[in-house]
C-alpha cells in the first residue's frame, strides 16, 4: 500500500489516521505537479470497505468478480473529469453502480475503481454524491 511492503503498511495503518495515510501517499507518489497532489490529499479520505453501505461492498465484491452488473455503464471508463482522484492515464479508471434503494434510477452513489485489469484494481474510490467528494476504500 503507497509504496509500503505489507507489513509495513498494516502497521502504518494502526499508527496513523487512514486519511493522513492517504495524503502521503498522494503527496509523495501519485499526484503531478504538487497543485495537483495537494488538491487530491486535501479532498479524499479513507473509508474501511465495511463501513460502507451493503449495496457498495456488494459491487466492490462484483467489481473483483468482473460481474455481472446490473447496469449497462457498470465498467465503462470514467475520466476524472472533476480531478479528484489522482491523475492518471485515460482509461484507467472504471465506474460502477452502487444500488440505492428507492431509487427509480442509478442514483448517485458509484465505486470507481483504478488498475488494469478492472477486477485486480489498484485502488477503488466511493462516492455518494455523485463524484463531488471521493473516498479511498481500504479493507
Amino acid at each position: 500500500m503507497f509504496g509500503l511492503g505489507p507489513h509495513r503498511a498494516e502497521r502504518g495503518l494502526r499508527g496513523l489516521g487512514l486519511a493522513f495515510l492517504f495524503a502521503i501517499g498522494v503527496a509523495s507518489g501519485f499526484g503531478s505537479a504538487g497543485e495537483s497532489a495537494a488538491r487530491t490529499s486535501a479532498l479524499i479520505s479513507a473509508v474501511r470497505l465495511q463501513d460502507l453501505p451493503v449495496q457498495a461492498q456488494a459491487t466492490e465484491e462484483l467489481i473483483r468478480q468482473g460481474g455481472p452488473f446490473a447496469h449497462a455503464k457498470d465498467g465503462s471508463v470514467f475520466g476524472n473529469r472533476e480531478r479528484l482522484l489522482p491523475p492518471r492515464a485515460r482509461g484507467f479508471y472504471r465506474e460502477y453502480t452502487v444500488s440505492t434503494p428507492g431509487a427509480r434510477d442509478r442514483g448517485a452513489r458509484r465505486i470507481v475503481c483504478g488498475g488494469h485489469p478492472p477486477e485486480r484494481p489498484e485502488a477503488c474510490y466511493y462516492t455518494d454524491d455523485h463524484y463531488a467528494n471521493f473516498r479511498l476504500i481500504v479493507k
